[in-house]
């Protein structure tokens, strides 16, 4: 009566489950898939935090191509400079007047 389950298991699952590199092997995955401070699932939260990062990289750098063509055409184009200040900053000429329409939010019925 003494070891019933182990007798319920097959022949050759006993000698896998006996053998000391198995149990090695087990141990050590097990190990490695839950208690390592480097376990699996957290090896694919850095995965995707990497790819997030990466992705926001991208993002950043093509913003700063776009800036500096930005800047270069303001440094070297007087019309582009001016249209800059009065879009953005609302300057005008001393004979202008400069009305701002400001629309308004559509009411939801």
């Amino acid at each position: 009566m003494k070891n019933h389950f182990f007798n319920t298991i097959p022949e050759p699952y006993r000698k896998l489950i006996r053998n000391k590199y198995f149990i090695t092997f087990f141990s050590f995955l097990i190990w490695m898939s839950f208690f390592d401070r480097n376990d699996f699932i957290t090896q694919h939260t850095y995965r995707h935090k990497l790819h997030e990062l990466q992705k926001e990289r991208d993002y950043y750098m093509k913003e700063v191509v776009t800036n500096k063509a930005e800047v270069n055409d303001l440094l070297t184009n007087p019309k582009s400079l001016e249209k800059l200040a009065r879009e953005k900053y609302r300057m005008k000429r001393d004979n202008e007047d400069v009305f701002v329409i400001v629309q308004e939010p559509a009411k939801e019925k």
